[in-house]
């Protein structure tokens, strides 16, 4: 324990040292020690001075019992000492100091993400987010970080999504004779090719990382206000604005170009609508109106007709044009409407829990979610479009995409995004219940799509034909003919 000192005020040297307290000591008329005295020997007061000191209560050492880091600071007057909260102070650290601190900042990102109750509460950084912290660990003029930070533009995750969406359609669509005997006569294959899913995946890829990066472009300010964005490339100046933009311009050349030559107009007409309504109508309109979301879900909708569009356009026996790709007179093109009716709706069970563990992130950026700005409406609008899923299902086997049985075996999944679209409702978000809501639509799309690619209709029937030999109905006329 320091001695007391007389004539200083209380509490202001609980931060100093040893040293200090003993020059402080020898200030105030100090007895002169002997000449050969040890230097941690304390020194003794004089007897006039001891008379008028007294004696502090028994305590233990604090913490800053040595002279703290930000005090120093203060001091010299820099803030040297204080954590950098902002991308460009992490990006001027050494570094060791630059993972440390990004680490912090995610930690706090997570930890702020509306508490315990927030579906995204305890999840990793996205792709998004681990690419640019990848990139912000090479040097400025390094390719590898700009090949990294270009690719955190495409919003990785998002972009396989659309382009999954748009495969499974195309893999679904009713081609006749498909795996049958006759496919092996070259004039009666099937005509699906793999090369036009070739164009259509690169295609969709392209267009969905333009689109992602226009929006990244635009929403630049709001972005850094919010913990889920403000790691993304932009924000942390990782790259520059013009290289944003000429990246965004090139996928969408590319991608509806590719789209265009490899699959058909139409399909490009829509990848190129649709990276249109992403930037030029959603991203705006989250600033004016709660009306954003059903822009964004239309935007979800579109690439499940991509894939049905470039499927129809293989076997098209007309001129081939829009009218009889997505509106044929045969009832061909219900299935890829159903494929777009499920992505449009699964939307507001995926993101009205999502967006209601960070409405106040949203409401302090600005960003008009029915999460804040209404939030009983939020959770009725995610219970209605969950309702949706069941007929949908039902639709699909009612028009010869799938058998009958995928109306049986989606029935649980179905009914589990109900049962937590319900919760949802009645707890308005609370008590887990957007968690549950959010991780039942998580798992209920990839479920669906597997289940509906597994029971094709007609699909076993062909594949149990090609394998036995069983002849098709007609040939066996033919040989009773015979």
């Amino acid at each position: 324990m320091r001695p007391p000192i007389s004539g200083l005020r209380p509490n202001i040297l609980e931060n100093a040292c040893w040293q200090c307290t003993q020059r402080a000591l020898l200030r105030q008329q100090v007895t002169p020690r002997p000449k050969f005295q040890r230097f941690f020997t304390k020194p003794s007061l004089s007897r006039a001075s001891a008379a008028t000191v007294t004696p502090l209560p028994h305590q233990r050492f604090r913490a800053g019992y040595f002279l703290s880091n930000s005090l120093l600071a203060r001091v010299n007057g820099s803030n040297r000492s204080q954590d950098p909260e902002t991308p460009e102070d992490i990006n001027n650290l050494l570094p060791h100091r630059r993972r440390q601190a990004l680490r912090k900042l995610n930690a706090s990102a997570v930890e702020s993400s509306s508490g315990s109750d927030a579906p995204t509460a305890n999840l990793p950084l996205d792709a998004s987010a681990q690419l640019a912290s990848a990139a912000a660990r090479h040097p400025a003029s390094s390719l590898r970080r700009s090949l990294s930070a270009m690719l955190s533009l495409s919003k990785p995750r998002l972009t396989v999504l659309v382009v999954l969406s748009a495969m499974v359609p195309y893999a679904l669509y009713p081609v006749p004779a498909f795996l049958s005997s006759s496919a092996l006569d070259p004039a009666l294959a099937p005509s699906l090719s793999p090369l036009t899913l070739l164009f259509l995946t690169a295609g969709t890829t392209l267009c969905s990382a333009s689109a992602n990066a226009l929006n990244m472009l635009y929403e630049l300010d709001t972005d850094a206000k919010m913990s889920r964005t403000r790691t993304r490339p932009l924000v942390r100046r990782l790259l520059t604005t013009r290289a944003a933009v000429l990246f965004a311009v090139s996928c969408a050349l590319a991608g509806t170009g590719a789209l265009y030559l490899g699959v058909n107009p139409t399909v490009a007409f829509l990848g190129a609508a649709n990276i249109a309504l992403y930037a030029g109508a959603y991203t705006p309109l989250k600033r004016i109106s709660t009306i954003n979301t059903w822009v964004g879900a239309l935007v979800g909708g579109i690439p499940p007709l991509m894939g049905w569009a470039a499927a129809a356009g293989e076997s098209a026996t007309a001129d081939g044009t829009w009218r009889e790709l997505l509106f044929a007179s045969d009832g061909s093109s219900y299935g890829g409407w159903l494929f777009a009716g499920l992505l449009f709706a699964w939307q507001f069970p995926h993101f009205m829990p999502l967006s209601w563990g960070l409405r106040e992130e949203y409401k302090a950026a600005g960003l008009r979610m029915l999460a804040w700005v209404n939030p009983v409406r939020n959770a009725r609008v995610a219970l209605r479009y969950s309702l949706v899923f069941v007929p949908l299902c039902v639709g699909l086997c009612a028009v010869g995409v799938t058998e009958w049985s995928f109306a049986v075996t989606s029935m649980p999944v179905n009914l589990w995004l109900v049962r937590e679209a319900v919760k949802f409702y009645r707890h308005e978000g609370h008590k887990g219940s957007a968690k549950g809501l959010f991780w039942a639509s998580v798992w209920l799309l990839p479920v669906v799509m597997v289940l509906a690619l597994v029971q094709k209709k007609g699909m076993w029937q062909r594949v149990w034909r090609s394998v036995v030999g069983e002849l098709e109905e007609d040939e066996e006329w033919e040989d009773e003919e015979e």
